[in-house]
């Protein structure tokens, strides 16, 4: 097996970067979801709520973030050096809110105006545990991102393979894999192999990681990732064949056991 490709997201919920190669620390990858838009109540605006969010095309610079989206003008948002941190989370039905810092008016106002909707913008100083360590499954550390619950996302290109031939059969369009909005994507693995990697040793490179369960997907994969346009797949067919105890699993979740760099091209292997 080998690492095909790697994406981060500067801004949750934003169009994805990509990479040939990326360090990676305990909370996941070098720039990957620091940054969140919050609605008034601190709660995380995600394509969930809206589908705007694919014209935001963020770049990470070192100090700070680069806001693009077309038929606007780019914004330099430096990370936030003082300031009152606010309690923020990632969704509405979390209990267990993590200090944030405010990006500053400039900000809110770019983003407000994308999105049509008042918005701030909030960066994560410090990635800490935003889950009960009891939820956390085979998840063995405690800093995490603004991605929802787990520091990575690796997805399995044989598996979207075997997707995409679900969805022919019942006349519909194949979906890429930014549908999936994963971290890595290994490919030269079966279709599924995955599913018998959770709680085992995972190395991509010199790092290990460990498996920390499959992914229940929502509707973000029924969005088109380039123009917002959504429809019912690939979660229609994900409920035919690959419902779980009322899951619908694609992907599965990583948590860095090293620090070190990955890059495409590198060896996958899993161990027991």
């Amino acid at each position: 097996m080998r690492l095909s490709a790697i994406h981060t997201y500067p801004v949750k919920g934003c169009h994805r970067v990509d990479h040939d190669t990326v360090p990676v620390r305990q909370w996941g990858l070098a720039g990957d979801r620091r940054w969140m838009v919050v609605d008034a109540d601190g709660v995380g605006v995600t394509q969930r709520e809206t589908t705007r969010l694919v014209a935001l095309r963020a770049a990470t610079r070192d100090g700070g973030l680069l806001l693009r989206a077309d038929g606007r003008p780019d914004l330099d948002v430096p990370e936030p050096a003082d300031g009152e941190p606010v309690p923020v989370r990632t969704f509405r039905s979390r209990t267990w809110p993590v200090p944030a810092l405010p990006a500053g008016p400039a900000a809110d106002d770019w983003l407000s105006a994308l999105l049509d909707r008042p918005v701030r913008l909030v960066w994560l100083a410090r990635p800490a545990r935003q889950l009960p360590a009891e939820d956390g499954g085979h998840d063995t550390g405690d800093q995490v991102t603004f991605a929802d619950g787990f520091p990575l996302l690796l997805a399995n290109a044989a598996s979207l393979t075997a997707l995409n031939d679900w969805l022919a059969e019942a006349g519909e369009d194949p979906v890429p894999m930014t549908r999936f909005r994963p971290n890595l994507v290994v490919a030269d693995a079966p279709a599924w192999a995955e599913d018998d990697w959770e709680g085992r040793p995972l190395r991509v490179g010199g790092v290990r990681f460990r498996a920390a369960g499959l992914c229940d997907r929502c509707v973000v994969t029924t969005t088109d990732q380039e123009t917002g346009v959504r429809g019912r797949e690939p979660l229609r067919t994900l409920g035919r064949y690959r419902n779980v105890g009322q899951k619908l699993l694609f992907g599965l979740h990583l948590v860095p056991l090293d620090v070190g760099s990955v890059a495409v091209g590198d060896p996958v292997t899993v161990t027991d």
